[in-house]
This record gives structure tokens, C-alpha cells and sequence, in this order.
């Protein structure tokens, strides 16, 4: 602040002034603070009250606040001191000595202190629940910014009258919408760090929060854009504008101290109220910060919601079971406080089941003391919100085109591998001593275990089949084994017969038209399907 601020007083002096105007509210005795905020009430009832001691001694008696005469000069003295009250001058002619007293020694309210009481008033009867917005009062600015704008393009048929109160009545909407919607967030902040907000108050809230906010949000986006375009209008015809307000009469100050005049007299309040709706060079306007605030808020609430259904966070609100349970500790013994300690949050005695993570200091055991231990570290979302979840943004969704591709190729390999196994083997015929690649024996060892799996005869083969692959096994007992040689060894089938043909072949001894499929004898394929001489497989 400027020295033209508190005239030729230095700041810091000035600033300390500024402060003793609030000592009254925060003496160390509370029922002084409360003898002080009556007193002042008394002077700031009506317009140019002025008081004695005696006559505040006598209104406080009948709000029963017993208070002398003396003690009361002694309060308002107080007062005077500290710039919230001064003598006041007053013609000391009286017609008796006894109304004297009533005379001397008058006090009268002085401008801070009637300011500072109105505020304090204020606070101490201010609700600690949400204030409405009063958001009606952007499209109210917006109609008397055209009409501003209207006035200052015709500057001869300006009414200096009309034009001061439609000023007025537009800096007056803005720092009474601006302090209305600072309130309201303000309380939203406070319920947002809430973590017992849970059941009802919560639903509630969430309306308020879903429907109100979303409401604001609305006007503001539908009536800054005119109001900022009014501003931008309005800007090269200030200087008509001010000159029409300049013409205006005005107050002077007696001893030529400056003067504190309405909103809107200046450039530089038409350029702060373009700055909030515009933001200026590089800041954040108004609108801007009210729609982040919302999102903040609605990004809050919905951690709030996920801490609530979320298992491994800190669940449903306990704020009950704690109150009801800091009573049982409040009436409880020593000895009782503690076994209802160990009950209620499990604190009893460590007991190591298994081994856990290395040890920071390898002299830390089993029978070290917490307090005495080296400390571990802690994950910072452990530390700080309770939980294990990641945090950070999500990762993109990757594209499985490639792998679908590669998985797609890799099936086609191994399906022409096998295909080419299948092939070897149904060329070979009769298996005793054949050689057969590693791909084709392990072919056959599949197809043998399928005929293993049937019960085999000695007198007939069990034929077994891959149509895929075109290719057909038939097993048979034997008096004699079947060696099959590999480049990575032998492999014998004890008493086993094997013959390998083309799966669209025909079984030796078949009759005509009839399926090598119904080698088993009892009337179905080898995949267990019904079968027919005439009709093959059902």
C-alpha cells in the first residue's frame, strides 16, 4: 500500500492500527470479548448514534449484561484507543448537574471501526451450511453492459443519472456474484475432505454437487461470452463514459485527503472486470477457474464414491463406531483401556509366522522394539492414502493386429508341420524298421494312443484316423514288436502291429462299399458315430 493509503503515517504503523481495530473481538477474557461486541452493537444501530458510558451502562443492563457506569467508560475508552470508537464533541450546556453525566464523555463510532464491526457481525452470524449463487445476476449484467455500451455511442444524449447507477449496478452484481460463488466453492471444499461422508448426507451432497454445479456452469457459459463481448465493446469508449461520470457531483474531502470512490469511476476497474471474464495476459479468467473448480469438486466426489465401494480402501464411514467407542475409552480404567485397545484395532504383540523381506540391520530380531528398529520404506500410496491401487494415467489399449498376425502365421506353420508329418507317414506303409523324421513318430505315437484307448483284438485292427492331416493308422496285436527309427532314436511298440495308409483308403479284407472306419465290429467309427454298409456313418 501507497503512502497516499494512510495519508502521512508510516505503513507499518498504519498497518498496526489496522490490526487493534479487531482487538476487541479477540481479548484473552471471553466475557469481555462479549461485553465488547454489545457495546458496539449499541453504536451501530442507528446512523450517527453517539453515546455516554451511563446511557450504555443503562441499554446493556436490559439485555442483562450487568455492566457500571465506570467499568462501561473504561470499555469504550478502550475502544477509542484502538480506533473503533472516538469522543465525541457536543454542546456540554445542561440544564441540571445530574444530566451532566450523561453529557460528558460521549463516544461515536468511527468509519473502520463501524466497517470492521459489520464484517465481525457478519462472520458470527454467518450459517456454516452452503449459500446460494447468485447467478441470475450475470444475465442482469450483461443486459446493463448493452445499455452502457448504448449510452456511450450517442455521448450527446448521455443522462449522467441513468448512466452512474447502470455502472454502479454492474460492479455491484459483480462482487456480489463473485462473493457468493467464492462462498459456495469454498463450502464445497470443506464437505470434500470429508472422509465419514457416506449414506444420505452423501447422496444429498452428490444432487447439490450433480445438479447445482452443472446449473452454474450453464448460466456462466451462456452469459460471459456476452458480458465479455459487452467488455471488449465498451473499452474504447471509457473515456466517454468516465467523462459523463466525471460530470457528475462529487465528494471532497475537507482536509484534502483522498477519497474513496464508487466502482467504475476508473479505468482501472473497468480493466480488472475485463481481466475476470477474459483473463487477461496469460492469466485465468473467471469462467475458466469456475469450471475447473467444478471438475475438481466432481473428480473429487468420485474418489470419494471409489472409497467407499472399493473393498481394499478405507470402506464405509466408521465416524460412529469411533465416537461410540472414544466413550467407552473416556469411562474406561487403565487396565480396561488398554484390553479394549487390543479388542478393537488388533494391536496385540508381533509374532513372525514366516520369513519376510531381508532386514535393513541384520541385528534387528523378532524381540527389537519398533521404536528401536531401523525404519522400512514405505510405498508413498501406502503411506499416504491407505491403499495399493496405481495410480497415474491408463495405459492406451495395444493394437493385437500384429498379433493376431503372428499368432495367425505361427498356426499356418504348424499346421503345414503337421500336415507334412502326416503326409511322411502315410506314405511309409508297413512301420516295422521304417525311418520316420521326429514331427511323423510323434504323429504316430498320437494316433496309437487313440487306438490304445479301444480295446484291441488280436484278430482285427483298430483303425484310427486324422482327416485334417489325410492320414490313417492301423493298429493291431502282434506276436512280434514294431521298431520305429528317428534321428534322435528308437522307439518299439511291444506286440504291436502298425500299418500306415492314406485316411481315404480302405482296410484290407473291407468289403465293398463298406468303411474301414467300423473296425471295432460294433457298429461304429472309431469317433463313436453310429455306422452302416449301406450309408457309412450316420
Amino acid at each position: 500500500m501507497g503512502e497516499g493509503y494512510f495519508g502521512d503515517e508510516d505503513p507499518e504503523s498504519g498497518l498496526d492500527e489496522r490490526r487493534d481495530l479487531f482487538r476487541y473481538v479477540t481479548v484473552d477474557n471471553a466475557d469481555n470479548a462479549a461485553e465488547y461486541l454489545a457495546i458496539m452493537d449499541q453504536f451501530t444501530q442507528t446512523l450517527l448514534t453517539d453515546l455516554s458510558a451511563a446511557e450504555v451502562s443503562e441499554a446493556l443492563a436490559k439485555l442483562g449484561i450487568a455492566l457500571s457506569a465506570e467499568e462501561a467508560e473504561t470499555r469504550c475508552r478502550s475502544l477509542v484507543r484502538w480506533k473503533n470508537l472516538m469522543p465525541s464533541t457536543r454542546d456540554p450546556r445542561v440544564p441540571t448537574v445530574a444530566a451532566l453525566r450523561y453529557t460528558r464523555a460521549r463516544f461515536q463510532i468511527t468509519r473502520l471501526g463501524g466497517t470492521v464491526h459489520q464484517q465481525v457481525t457478519k462472520v458470527l452470524k454467518m450459517r456454516d451450511g452452503a449459500r446460494e449463487v447468485a447467478r441470475e445476476l450475470l444475465g442482469s449484467m450483461a443486459a446493463l453492459l448493452s445499455k452502457v455500451l448504448q449510452q456511450a455511442r450517442h455521448p450527446r444524449s448521455i443522462d449522467p443519472d441513468v448512466l452512474a447507477a447502470d455502472v454502479t449496478t454492474v460492479f455491484t452484481n459483480q462482487a456480489y456474484f463473485t462473493d457468493s460463488i467464492r462462498d459456495f466453492y469454498a463450502y464445497l471444499s470443506s464437505v470434500l475432505v470429508r472422509y465419514d461422508l457416506a449414506g444420505e448426507e452423501y447422496a444429498s451432497f452428490k444432487g447439490l454437487l450433480l445438479e447445482y454445479v452443472h446449473l452454474i456452469d450453464t448460466d456462466v457459459s451462456r452469459h460471459s461470452p456476452a458480458v465479455l463481448k459487452g467488455l471488449e465493446e465498451l473499452r474504447p469508449l471509457l473515456p466517454q463514459v468516465l467523462g459523463a461520470l466525471d460530470s457528475l457531483p462529487g465528494l471532497a474531502s475537507a482536509d484534502g485527503a483522498p477519497v474513496e470512490r464508487l466502482p467504475g469511476r476508473q479505468y482501472n476497474d473497468w480493466a480488472e472486470l475485463l481481466a475476470w471474464y477474459s483473463g487477461g495476459e496469460g492469466g485465468v479468467s473467471g469462467p475458466a477457474q469456475l469450471r475447473a473448480a467444478a471438475e475438481q469438486a466432481l473428480g473429487q466426489l468420485l474418489t470419494n464414491a471409489r472409497r467407499m465401494l472399493t473393498s481394499g480402501g478405507t470402506g464405509g464411514v466408521r465416524r460412529s463406531d469411533l465416537l461410540h467407542l472414544a466413550g467407552l475409552f473416556a469411562e474406561a480404567s487403565v487396565e480396561e483401556a488398554h484390553r479394549g485397545f487390543s479388542d478393537a484395532f488388533g494391536a496385540y504383540p508381533a509374532r513372525h509366522l514366516s520369513f519376510g523381506p531381508d532386514e535393513l540391520d541384520p541385528r534387528d530380531t523378532a524381540s527389537t522394539s519398533w521404536w528401536g528398529a531401523s525404519a522400512v520404506d514405505v510405498p508413498v500410496s501406502l503411506r499416504e492414502r491407505g491403499d495399493r491401487a496405481a495410480r497415474g494415467r491408463t495405459s492406451r489399449v495395444p493394437d493385437p493386429g500384429m498379433d493376431i498376425a503372428r499368432l495367425q502365421e505361427e498356426a499356418a506353420q504348424e499346421l503345414a508341420a503337421r500336415q507334412t508329418a502326416g503326409s511322411e507317414l502315410a506314405a511309409v506303409g508297413a512301420l516295422d524298421g521304417a525311418r520316420l523324421t521326429p514331427a511323423a513318430r510323434d504323429l504316430l505315437l498320437e494316433l496309437v494312443s487313440m487306438a490304445l484307448a479301444k480295446e484291441l483284438s488280436p484278430s482285427e485292427a483298430v483303425r484310427v484316423h486324422d482327416l485334417d492331416l489325410n492320414v490313417a493308422v492301423d493298429v493291431a496285436e502282434s506276436d512280434t514288436d514294431t521298431v520305429i527309427k528317428s534321428d534322435d532314436g528308437d522307439t518299439t511298440f511291444l506286440f504291436l502291429a502298425l500299418n500306415a495308409s492314406v485316411a481315404g483308403g480302405f482296410h484290407s479284407g473291407d468289403a465293398p462299399g463298406e468303411r474301414a472306419a467300423d473296425e471295432t465290429g460294433d457298429g461304429t467309427d472309431v469317433d463313436g458315430q453310429p455306422y452302416s454298409a449301406e450309408g457309412g456313418t450316420q
